[in-house]
């Protein structure tokens, strides 16, 4: 009987990868690629996993063919594991990839993705300059890729690994872009500082939103409050003109209004803050960061004590990737996914969210 794993495709092994990595975790795109799956593939075919006495080398992977990894015999695995790592070694085919992608294997696919979720383990203990094997497949995750694991058994395994190996925060990320992605519901409750409560419609906007009000504002502000909050369609939601009235704010039906006007009560000037909600596109640029300056100014409104943000649902994206590099310097960006960071695009002057 065989002591080395039954295989999956790359293939088969790819969309297992793209469940176990839901939206949301970090890095995705590295974890769920076809290098990644070429790669947890070798490893199982080399029998890289944590336990064993083999382990995994870049070279294994960019010097796999089509032709060998079809070759699935013991005899052929086992070989394939020691004669690729000698000089003048040959296989069979057109190699997956050239020598020169050993360093993007290495750190994009290995030390940046499997090995920082847990899904693969490496020997510190092998020299950096060695060209030997260092990676392992983490005994736990390898279960998952059993050919013999289907349906609802291949679902409840996958759970429990994650439960059981990605930390609280990477859950609580994913949990919050499958909430952002989700269509179903017909509104968004929301609860404002003062306990308030308001129905958005429901999208991925109105979901941020939420996030912005209920999770930004306590965070990043001692004593918040919320002037304004406005939803797809210039609709608005909730103005507070008594509260903006006694920090000298007029708020004035504006096309330039933001998504969010959030104020912070506990300094001696109050802290406005400008929040623009980027499901799709809108961000804070420099454009139009200097309307809401203006509109800060018209009201009487010194721009050293306001702020400017802009919320996405989460960085890893592509609506973040999109619109990144038209952020404006001076202002902040900040993502759902990942509530206990904020970004600074720094320019001369420094705005107080702590």
């Amino acid at each position: 009987m065989s002591n080395l794993p039954p295989l999956l495709s790359w293939q088969e092994i790819q969309r297992r990868l793209e469940q176990i990595f839901p939206v949301g975790t970090s890095a995705r795109h590295r974890l769920v690629n076809d290098v990644a799956s070429r790669t947890v593939f070798t490893a199982l075919y080399i029998n890289a996993i944590e336990g064993s006495e083999t382990a995994l080398a870049p070279k294994h992977v960019y010097r796999m063919t089509e032709q060998q990894s079809a070759l699935t015999a013991d005899a052929d695995r086992l070989s394939y594991a020691t004669d690729i790592m000698k000089a003048g070694s040959h296989v069979v085919g057109d190699r997956w990839y050239a020598d020169t992608t050993r360093e993007s294997i290495r750190d994009d696919t290995l030390r940046e993705a499997l090995v920082a979720t847990g899904a693969a383990v490496e020997d510190t203990t092998v020299p950096t300059t060695s060209g030997k094997g260092r990676y392992s497949l983490q005994a736990a995750f390898a279960a998952l890729m059993a050919p013999d694991l289907t349906a609802d058994s291949l679902d409840k395994a996958i759970k429990n690994w994650q439960e059981n190996y990605l930390n609280a925060g990477a859950l609580a990320r994913i949990a919050i872009v499958r909430a952002g992605a989700a269509k179903g519901g017909t509104h968004v409750q929301v609860e404002f500082p003062s306990g308030e409560t308001r129905r958005l419609k429901a999208g991925p906007s109105s979901v941020i939103t939420k996030a912005v009000i209920e999770v930004f504002a306590p965070r990043f502000l001692a004593d918040p409050a919320v002037l304004f909050v406005s939803e797809s369609g210039n609709k608005v939601v909730a103005r507070d003109d008594k509260l903006a009235s006694s920090i000298g704010l007029s708020i004035k039906a504006d096309k330039d209004l933001p998504d969010v006007i959030l104020v912070d009560l506990k300094p001696a000037h109050p802290l406005l803050v400008f929040v623009e909600v980027v499901a799709t596109d809108g961000p804070i640029g420099i454009r139009r960061k200097a309307a809401l300056e203006k509109l800060a100014l018209d009201a009487g409104f010194d721009l050293q004590h306001v702020a400017f943000v802009t919320a996405y649902l989460d960085r890893s994206q592509s609506t973040f990737k999109r619109t990144a590099e038209t952020l404006a310097w001076g202002t902040f960006a900040w993502f759902a996914g990942e509530p206990e960071h904020i970004v600074e695009l720094s320019a001369d002057s420094r705005i107080g969210l702590r």
